[in-house]
């Protein structure tokens, strides 16, 4: 990290929000139940709906036909839902991290679901609250309850309980 001053980084002078920092994975323990940070927003464009649909031969016409989207029950062409749920790593990325950590690693969901659509050209962001802390040897599994939110509405189109697994250094 490069610091302008004592304590001023070079993207706070810069005015771009940088993810909430904990120095030692040990220090979450404390927060259960606590906030653990928000992403910024991020734009879910119709090529990123397109690129998912090609990955993973999910080509429902509610997802890819434009027009005949703009005509279906949405009114637009919407993101499929798991690829809401494929966007919980960046948008964790970008809400929290965790200094001392070497390395982590994915190790599943608990419940998901998706309360709301989410239109093409929509902007969303995510809440992490930690949920549950649980000692490893070398490290801690976290659970992460994730609300995904759209900009400008007030029921999430993703809430998930990500479990994630982080070694330290």
């Amino acid at each position: 990290m490069l610091y302008l001053g004592s304590k001023t980084t070079i993207f706070q002078y810069l005015g771009v929000r940088v993810a909430t920092r904990y120095l030692q994975l040990f220090d979450l323990q404390a927060l259960v139940g606590q906030p653990l940070g928000s992403s910024e927003w991020l734009t879910v464009a119709q090529a990123r709906i397109d690129a998912f649909a090609a990955a993973t031969g999910d080509h429902q016409w509610i997802h890819t036909a434009s027009e005949q989207a703009t005509n279906g029950p949405f009114g637009s062409p919407i993101a499929h839902g798991f690829l809401t749920l494929s966007l919980l790593p960046v948008l964790m990325q970008a809400a929290y991290r965790i200094e001392n950590a070497r390395m982590s690693i994915n190790y599943g969901l608990n419940r998901v679901r998706f309360p709301a659509v989410l239109p093409a050209g929509s902007r969303v962001r995510g809440h992490a609250t930690l949920s549950a802390y649980e000692p490893l040897e070398g490290g801690a599994q976290l659970t992460v309850t994730v609300s995904v939110e759209r900009e400008g509405h007030g029921k999430p189109v993703c809430v998930a309980e990500s479990l994630s697994r982080h070694f330290v250094r």
